[in-house]
């Protein structure tokens, strides 16, 4: 079956509600899919009913945010319950965490003269259907910011004292994710988008107890990948991949791309 196991809605920073997730899955061509909101399982219920009743394979899943040595990593957890009170409470330790970071970060460009008011961010609403986050929905509509990639280019930088907060360990965020019954697996490891690369941090991930790797992704080279699963089926660890599509938000990534298969995947959802 083609399958794209890295899919964002509304609940983080999508653009898509669970109707229009599966009918864009439909419309790709895909046979077997995953919503993985960031730090959310709030679409999923819905998403997997829906999935349901058009026939279509589906798994449940998220994307929790874990650092170690000061970088951002994420983690993709598969297969898990959803209503795991532990998995809910670090997804809401996580969102606070970052509406956190939103308000620092627009009251640090404020410090540095930006044109912001914190008053009018503290009130300030906006459309999930457009994507993205509030502070860089709030500075958008300021005319200060441009797409997503300027936002991290130009203003969510070191230079503006700016940067992910510190969330649980690794280890912990793979506790979480087994006793909510699923499996966890690092997503995008290689992708330039989201650091310095596989060669850099690949090392650094081999003394935690992951259960595997999202070896396909949109941000991915063809070489990367295949040594990324070589080195999963070596160490008999679990494959996932996807597109990380977050609908219209992020222009580079489009569903179903990179194309996969579930013959080039390993998960135990996939083993019966």
């Amino acid at each position: 079956m083609r399958a794209d196991l890295h899919i964002h809605t509304t609940a983080s920073d999508g653009t898509w509600d669970p109707g229009q997730v599966v009918k864009a899955v439909c419309a790709a061509g895909i046979e077997f899919f995953a919503v993985t909101d960031h730090d959310s399982v709030a679409n999923v219920a819905e998403t997997k009913k829906l999935a349901a009743d058009t026939g279509l394979g589906f798994i449940t899943g998220v994307e929790l945010n874990s650092t170690k040595d000061g970088h951002n990593y994420h983690i993709l957890g598969y297969g898990i319950d959803i209503e795991n009170k532990r998995l809910r409470e670090l997804c809401r330790h996580n969102q606070r965490l970052l509406e956190l970071k939103d308000d620092d970060s627009v009251r640090n460009l404020i410090d540095r003269g930006w044109p912001l008011s914190m008053e009018e961010f503290k009130k300030y609403t906006y459309d999930p259907h457009r994507g993205g986050w509030k502070a860089l929905a709030y500075l958008q509509d300021k005319g200060l910011c441009g797409d997503v990639n300027d936002f991290f280019r130009r203003i969510f930088t070191a230079e503006n004292d700016l940067g992910f907060p510190d969330f649980p360990a690794i280890s912990e965020v793979v506790q979480v994710i087994r006793q909510a019954g699923g499996v966890a697996l690092c997503a995008h490891l290689a992708s330039d988008f989201h650091g310095a690369g596989m060669q850099e941090y690949l090392p650094r991930l081999v003394d935690e107890k992951l259960d595997g790797f999202e070896c396909y992704h949109s941000g991915h080279r063809l070489e990367d990948s295949r040594l990324l699963a070589h080195f999963c089926h070596r160490h008999k660890l679990y494959i996932s991949g996807g597109s990380d599509c977050h609908g219209n938000f992020v222009k580079t990534r489009h569903l179903g791309v990179p194309f996969i298969d579930t013959d080039m995947l390993c998960l135990p959802q996939l083993q019966h």
